[in-house]
Parts: C-alpha cells; sequence; structure tokens
C-alpha cells in the first residue's frame, strides 16, 4: 500500500485516531473527528494542545500521558456531546523519550450499538443518543459520571439548581440509562398540583371515597410501578403531605384515599427543587426526616454562567434539534456564538433553547448573525461582567462588529440604542470610538 491508501484506510475508519508529536502539536487525525468536533481535520491539524484542550473536549489523557510514559484512557464528553473513551499510548525514541503519543478514539455511542443486553446504553434520551449535556465543564462531567455509577441502584437522588438549568431533563436520563428504562417515567410536579388533590392523584382513591368518586382510580405512584417516580418542586409539598410521601418512601406501601388495604409499589424516587431544603427544614416549612429521605445522593446542577465553556457546544447542540424539528438548515456564527458565551443566560438552558429556536423559526435559511439574537444578549454594558475567562466580557472586535451593523443599518444612536438595548449616550460614545465620523450622527 502506498500513502494514500494508508490514509483513506485510516479515514474510512469508525474510530477517530490522533497523533500528537513530543511538543504536545496535533500532526494528525482522521476524517471521525468531523463527529466528535465539527471539524474537518486541516482544522485540527497543526494546533497545540493549549489550543484544543477545554474547548473541543475535557477530562484529556495527554499530561497524564507526557508524565508517566504510559498508556492511559479516559472518558470524556466533546463539544459535540459525543460520549467518547480515548486510549493513549506514548510511542518512545532510543532514549526512552516521547515522540508521539497516539490515540485511538472510541464513540460509546456506536458501541452500545452493538453490545449486549447487559451492557446497557450509556446515552438514551438526548439527540438521538447524545448526552444530554454537550460540553467539557468539569463539574458537568462529574455530574454525568455520578449518574452512570449509581444508574443501577435504586437510591433516592436529589437534584438541585436554579430554574431552567435541566433538572428534570436528568432525571429522566438517569432513569433512562437505568435497569428501569422499559418501564414508566411518572412526573408530579408538586407546584401544580392542586393540594385539595394532592393525596388523591398520588395515592388513588376508592369508589365512594368522596362526593363524585364514582369508581376506583389509580394514582400516580401506582402508575409508576416497576419504574421511576419524579417529584418536581418538591419544596412545594404541602406540610401536611410529607409525613403521608415519607412513610411511602420508607415502606414502598400506600392506602388509597377511602381504602381499606394498602398496596405495595416497587419505584425508585427522584426529587428536585431551585430551593434551599436545608433551610425550609430550619424554618419549619419541609420536614428534616423526609430531606434526609430525598437526598441520598444529592446532585448539584450548575447554572450556565459557571459553565460558559459548553455554551457554543449546547448552542449549536439545540440549532441541530431545532433545524431537524422545523426542517431548516442554519449556521450560528462565530460572532453569534462569541455573543451567546459573553451572556449570563439567568434562564439558563431553558432561556438558551428558546433563544436558539427564536432565531431558527424566525431566521431564513442559512447564517444567524448577532442581530437575529433576542435584543437582551446585546447589553453592551457599562461595567463588563467581572470573569474574565471563561466568560470573557465582549471583546472590541466583536463590539465594533455590532455598532458598525447597527448603524449602517439604523443611522442614529437613538435607534442603535433601542436595537441593541443600551443607553444612548452608550451608543453614541461606541459610535465615536470606532466610527470616528467628522461631525456627530445624528440624534
Amino acid at each position: 500500500m502506498d500513502h494514500r491508501d494508508m490514509r483513506d484506510i485510516m479515514d474510512h475508519l469508525s474510530d477517530e485516531i490522533m497523533v500528537f508529536d513530543a511538543h504536545y502539536h496535533m500532526v494528525y487525525v482522521n476524517e471521525a473527528c468531523r463527529r466528535h468536533y465539527g471539524l474537518p481535520p486541516e482544522a485540527l491539524i497543526g494546533k497545540t494542545f493549549d489550543e484544543l484542550d477545554g474547548t473541543f473536549w475535557g477530562n484529556s489523557t495527554l499530561p497524564e500521558v507526557y508524565a508517566t510514559k504510559k498508556r492511559v484512557a479516559h472518558r470524556q464528553i466533546t463539544n459535540q456531546g459525543c460520549d467518547i473513551i480515548t486510549i493513549s499510548v506514548p510511542l518512545l525514541d532510543e532514549n526512552g523519550d516521547i515522540r508521539y503519543v497516539i490515540q485511538n478514539v472510541n464513540d460509546l455511542q456506536e458501541v452500545n450499538r452493538v453490545s449486549e443486553a447487559e451492557k446497557r446504553p450509556v446515552q438514551i434520551t438526548a439527540e438521538k443518543g447524545r448526552t444530554p449535556y454537550p460540553g467539557v465543564n468539569r463539574k458537568m462531567n462529574q455530574l454525568l459520571l455520578t449518574l452512570q455509577t449509581i444508574r443501577d441502584t435504586d437510591v433516592s437522588c436529589l437534584f438541585l439548581g436554579e430554574t431552567g438549568t435541566g433538572k428534570s431533563f436528568l432525571a429522566q436520563y438517569l432513569h433512562d440509562i437505568s435497569r428501569r428504562q422499559q418501564r414508566p417515567f411518572v412526573t408530579v410536579n408538586c407546584a401544580c398540583m392542586p393540594r385539595e388533590l394532592m393525596e388523591s392523584e398520588l395515592f388513588g382513591y376508592v369508589k365512594g371515597a368522596f362526593s363524585g368518586a364514582v369508581g376506583t382510580k389509580p394514582g400516580l405512584v401506582e402508575a409508576a410501578d416497576g419504574g421511576t417516580l419524579f417529584l418536581d418542586e418538591i419544596s412545594e409539598l404541602p406540610y401536611e403531605m410529607q409525613a403521608k410521601l415519607l412513610y411511602f418512601l420508607q415502606e414502598k406501601e400506600f392506602l388509597p384515599v377511602g381504602g381499606t388495604r394498602k398496596k405495595t409499589v416497587d419505584v425508585r424516587i427522584l426529587a428536585a427543587t431551585n430551593r434551599d431544603l436545608r433551610q425550609m427544614v430550619a424554618n419549619g416549612t419541609f420536614r428534616e426526616d423526609l430531606y434526609f429521605r430525598l437526598n441520598t445522593v444529592e446532585l448539584t446542577v450548575p447554572p450556565l454562567r459557571e459553565r460558559r465553556e459548553d455554551i457554543r457546544g449546547l448552542a449549536q447542540s439545540r440549532l441541530r434539534g431545532f433545524d431537524e424539528t422545523y426542517g431548516r438548515h442554519h449556521t450560528l456564527t462565530e460572532e453569534a456564538l462569541r455573543l451567546m458565551e459573553r451572556y449570563a443566560w439567568p434562564g439558563n438552558l431553558r432561556e438558551l433553547s428558546h433563544c436558539v429556536e427564536k432565531a431558527v423559526v424566525l431566521t431564513p435559511d442559512g447564517d444567524i448573525l448577532p442581530r437575529d439574537l433576542p435584543k437582551s444578549l446585546f447589553d453592551i454594558s457599562e461595567a463588563p461582567p467581572p470573569e474574565s475567562a471563561p466568560g470573557q466580557p465582549l471583546d472590541e472586535a466583536l463590539e465594533r462588529r455590532l455598532i458598525t451593523e447597527a448603524y449602517a443599518k439604523y443611522k442614529t444612536s437613538v435607534r442603535v440604542a433601542k436595537e441593541l438595548g443600551i443607553s444612548q449616550p452608550r451608543a453614541y460614545r461606541l459610535y465615536r470610538k470606532y466610527l470616528a465620523p467628522p461631525a456627530s450622527p445624528t440624534e
């Protein structure tokens, strides 16, 4: 075989093959990198490890390989949300120094597709087999690995975090990778259920239990038998119901409203809240024994502003999903992605999804530019965010681009300020800073 034949063979491998030299430069990668990172080989070859790590992957094997000169294997999540196992092997010279590090990157989605039944899929629920949170943030990856560790146990879990961080999605994900995946996943939103109906909705009732009970109706607890019961917004559960829920969690049995015979079910309990349950316990509004029963494993989901390095991959992941849903074809420009990385996302993943969906629906096929995003993202604030990395402030190149485009379209500082969501004096100062006209713009 000649060099061209060998290259073609390597590019048709399902596994990704990557080679770094002794100075941390990537010198080769095959076509499988497109699937894992969304870029062709020529966009990656020649870059240093520092340029790649933390952007396209986390939990790298390379530092350990270069330090120990031994084979190392790590599990990683890529910027495209691929769940991979990377095996790195050092190639040494005659002096025992590293010449190259050869990496074999195996996509767990492909492994799961051909595995036997006992090798349960590592990812099921999101985007046709990808993990629900593509990214490289260490806290998020550790949380996902914890879910993998406890997936086939029946321990109760309490998901904590701000509104919109994806607690309910993670609960569904845990169910979908567990041994209960073929059984029901039943969600109870404690904040939406009327207080007077909560007991009958949870535990069901028998005929004649109350006026209007003309028949027997199973409750949501019984509907989850064999599967998972997810108690969302558990902090809103009325205090009088907490004792009944605690009894059920301890004994796995309950008494339907109006019934005389207890029923037993086999369910796994997951719960979530965006409130501080410890403080509620201290205030006497949440039972301490129920709190400890629920949070055998406590999982805190970080807000999006604390995992800005994941915003790019998350936005592109949502874009692919919405494009498929609406039959559209879009690309997020670099300027739009950088603007999204700067924004604080108070609504977290939910707000990010709404932002991308709106852009997909309202923008013609093609590039999504900064002007196609919600105005709230254009807050070129008087005082930029205090953090520098990974959530750096809007840099001058992007600031110049936004102001130039806005003035070209709207002409006046008043209209530009309204469009970008900033003050008129700020718009005028940016105009003078970047466009430097001989005379003031029209007010």
